[in-house]
């Protein structure tokens, strides 16, 4: 008697948007890639109600995903109906909020009735994220986006994470922080009190009157959000030659590659003990930072070694149902359900 397939539904779960797919072993699915669906994201599992939070961010792009019940295309009712489902979380806070964690992973067995969760693992997104860009190998992940976290995982299963201590006390080099240093910068312009910038006309062509900027940012209800918002609009001055933008963003290069220095040392890594460093996030896509950031992960020195992303978080979130608690990662892993 064959073996009854397993769905894992992986979710990535961040501060600015949440995705949700599916991986299935035991029978091919007929896609080459499986679907995802998106949505917003969440402030973070730190946060007041962070783990019903993230329920209610994750529950809508589940059901579009399992539309009115039925699995997604390529997974056949019948290998829907006989499968073990499994779910694999990584989510923004879940390192700073451990007890938000397990509760989100014990919450989620019931959310959707229909689908019979067995079993739920959460973890941080970046050790989801960290996971998949390395295969699960050891190595540092520096992950850059709306926040900024470096994860480091040594060849013993040592685990150090440098960085990622929220919008109001860290963070540094991260879109939140890299837009809000251009906000901050295109309202020194207005008051006189900095150097002219093309950042303020900037600034008031996205948020409007820069008099209102301040209540239009805390009124978003997720701050470095709406900061990161303009990460990509410094990026672009940058490129074009605005001085005060360039500064803004090698201070986040320098930032963002000390981080990821330190977890590398904090889990062992030297000259003679080299690790993998690879870089994930949303500000991947951002060229003079990612130019600069290239320059002084080299200028680190030999204890790191740039490679190229494996995989996804969804991936990694992936890795954690298939080899479990096999991983380093696991002393911050939280799961419920059956094993």
């Amino acid at each position: 008697m064959s073996e009854s397939p397993t769905v894992v539904l992986v979710v990535d779960l961040g501060k600015t948007s949440c995705r949700v797919s599916y991986r299935v072993s035991g029978v091919p699915t007929g896609e080459s890639e499986p679907r995802v669906e998106t949505g917003p994201g969440t402030p973070g599992l730190a946060e007041p109600d962070g783990a019903a939070a993230a329920v209610a961010a994750i529950d809508a792009p589940v059901r579009r995903l399992w539309s009115g019940g039925a699995p997604p295309p390529g997974l056949d009712d019948r290998v829907a109906a006989d499968a073990t489902t499994l779910l694999a979380v990584g989510a923004a806070g879940a390192l700073a909020a451990p007890t938000a964690a397990a509760e989100l992973a014990a919450g989620l067995l019931g959310a959707w009735p229909e689908l019979a969760v067995r079993s739920a693992a959460v973890t941080s997104d970046a050790l989801t994220a960290h996971l998949g860009a390395l295969a699960g190998a050891a190595g540092v992940v520096l992950v850059a986006g709306t926040g900024a976290t470096a994860v480091g995982v040594g060849t013993a299963g040592s685990v150090a994470v440098s960085g990622g201590w929220g919008p109001v006390l860290g963070d540094e080099g991260s879109g939140g922080w890299i837009g809000a240093a251009g906000l901050r910068a295109a309202l020194r312009d207005l008051d006189g009190r900095g150097p002219r910038t093309g950042l303020r006309a900037a600034a008031e062509a996205m948020f409007g009157a820069l008099q209102q900027l301040p209540r239009a940012v805390s009124d978003d209800g997720a701050p470095a959000r709406a900061t990161a918002r303009f990460a990509g609009t410094v990026d672009d001055a940058a490129a074009q030659g605005d001085r005060v933008a360039a500064d803004i963003i090698d201070h986040a290069a320098g930032e963002l590659a000390a981080a990821a220095a330190a977890a590398a040392e904090r889990v062992g890594a030297d000259a003679d003990h080299p690790l993998d460093v690879s870089v994930v996030g949303g500000l991947v896509g951002l060229p003079t930072l990612a130019a600069g950031l290239r320059r002084r992960l080299a200028a680190e020195g030999s204890a790191l070694r740039q490679v190229a992303s494996a995989g996804s978080a969804l991936d990694g979130a992936a890795l954690l149902m298939a080899r479990g608690p096999a991983l380093p990662h696991e002393p911050h892993v939280h799961r419920a359900g059956v094993s």
